[in-house]
């Protein structure tokens, strides 16, 4: 019996890697843009009417809801009181319904008496087609302040405004609560935002181009670093793609999004393309003013950020201050649908520049900052362009490959004992002219 669940420990084993390989991604049909790939991990939860009956949400978890136009929905959090909370919201427009100038959710914290800790908004503007957008708000404990700094229930409002043009279907929600670590030394810590960076262009990167398939959302981004990289299959209209920049303390993320030529027709489509960016906890950083497009190659940067500095905070210009901690920024790129009528429904060849200068500097907090820290691991993935399911199926590949290795080894070690003491019996009982068939403790280990 021992023998035999060894056995089946090396087929599990076997199985287990043919199912890693096997693991399911998002299906679409041939010739359509991809859906948005909600965490696998989030769970559904109703936004409530009324703010006594919200749902709390817990710290590091994902949430999958949706929000009607007009609909002012209250979730809950239970905060202490010495813990940064941030809440983000990403929404995403089902079917890719018709959107307005305006159109888009503010996402609010406020405490019991309905006094603001923060809020912020997005909106689709002047690139007036659907696609995801996100924001956050956040609870900042300040040492000066008497604003939302008690311990007890605060909720998170999340507002949609519609104009009556737009399409009146639900947008879905995603939902992050992610709290920030604590800091090594809160008093030796700079108050004051910086008041200038350099935001001169870098010397773009003169490597030819590298090949990388854009995700479908914030969690299948794909992985970059320095680099030009060419989207492996172009872009669509209607199409969103998603990628992921590790940019550490201290460092300056840059990004220009190419968009090729395309000669079948020469009309001229202003908003043709937008560009934004997102910081690791989903709060919006920036957006480049949207690409116009006449068939010919065009080209949009984002405005030069400056570092990544902790008391970026400060400062009242929400791109600076969204720039307060390490980890993943998230690129996400849009092919306005308008593109199709003009120069029909094929992708059209995309290339990323990006480049991320300076030293990486140390955390400020401490212990182990999770998604508010750069990895050596977090710059392999970048460098090997992986997306985050795809570095945990690495991960389980190899966990599964030594557990295979460990098993088949068991087996290996287990047939070799026997055959020592098959051999030691048959010479200890020759005399007596045993049975060429006789086998200690009744034969081979059984492999099954």
């Amino acid at each position: 019996m021992r023998q035999r669940s060894r056995g089946r420990v090396a087929l599990a084993a076997v199985a287990a890697m043919c199912a890693a390989v096997a693991l399911p991604g998002q299906a679409f049909a041939a010739g359509e843009a991809a859906a948005y790939t909600f965490d696998p991990g989030a769970k559904t939860v109703d936004g409530a009417e009324a703010s006594t009956d919200a749902s709390a949400l817990t710290p590091g978890s994902v949430y999958k809801s949706s929000i009607k136009p007009g609909e002012k929905l209250y979730y809950r959090l239970n905060l202490d009181a010495k813990t940064n909370a941030y809440v983000s919201a990403v929404a995403v427009p089902r079917g890719g319904g018709q959107v307005a100038y305006g159109d888009g959710i503010t996402v609010s914290i406020r405490d019991s008496t309905d006094l603001q800790c923060s809020s912020d908004d997005a909106r689709f503007e002047s690139a007036e087609f659907a696609r995801p957008i996100a924001t956050y708000a956040y609870r900042i404990m300040e040492k000066d302040s008497s604003t939302c700094q008690e311990a007890g229930t605060y909720n998170v409002l999340i507002e949609r405004e519609s104009k009556e043009t737009s399409a009146p279907d639900e947008w879905d929600l995603e939902l992050r609560y992610e709290s920030e670590p604590q800091l090594k030394s809160a008093g030796s810590m700079p108050t004051d935002a910086p008041e200038d960076w350099p935001s001169a262009s870098p010397v773009p990167p003169t490597a030819a181009p590298q090949k990388r398939s854009g995700g479908t959302s914030y969690y299948d981004a794909t992985g970059l670093e320095t680099g030009e990289w060419q989207e492996k299959d172009g872009i669509k209209p209607g199409q969103t793609l998603f990628y992921r920049v590790p940019v550490d303390w201290g460092q300056q993320i840059f990004a220009t999004a190419d968009l090729s030529n395309n000669n079948a027709s020469d009309d001229f489509i202003g908003n043709a393309l937008a560009l934004s960016l997102d910081n690791p906890a989903h709060g919006h950083v920036d957006s480049a003013t949207p690409l116009s497009y006449s068939g010919k190659p065009a080209s949009v940067s984002l405005d030069p950020l400056p570092p990544v500095a902790y008391e970026n905070r400060y400062d009242s210009t929400g791109s600076v201050s969204a720039m307060r901690f390490a980890g993943w920024y998230y690129l996400s790129v849009t092919l306005s649908p308008k593109v199709a009528k003009s120069y029909g429904d094929k992708a059209i060849p995309l290339t990323l520049k990006i480049k991320v200068e300076g030293k990486a500097g140390n955390s400020p907090y401490t212990g182990d900052a999770g998604i508010f820290s750069v990895t050596q691991d977090d710059r392999d993935m970048a460098r090997e362009g992986q997306a985050a399911p795809q570095a945990a199926r690495s991960d389980r590949m190899k966990a599964v490959g030594v557990a295979g290795i460990g098993a088949g080894s068991v087996l290996v070690l287990g047939l070799g004992v026997w055959t020592l003491l098959a051999r030691r019996r048959a010479a200890s009982t020759a005399p007596a002219g045993p049975s060429a068939d006789a086998q200690p403790y009744g034969g081979p280990p059984q492999a099954w």
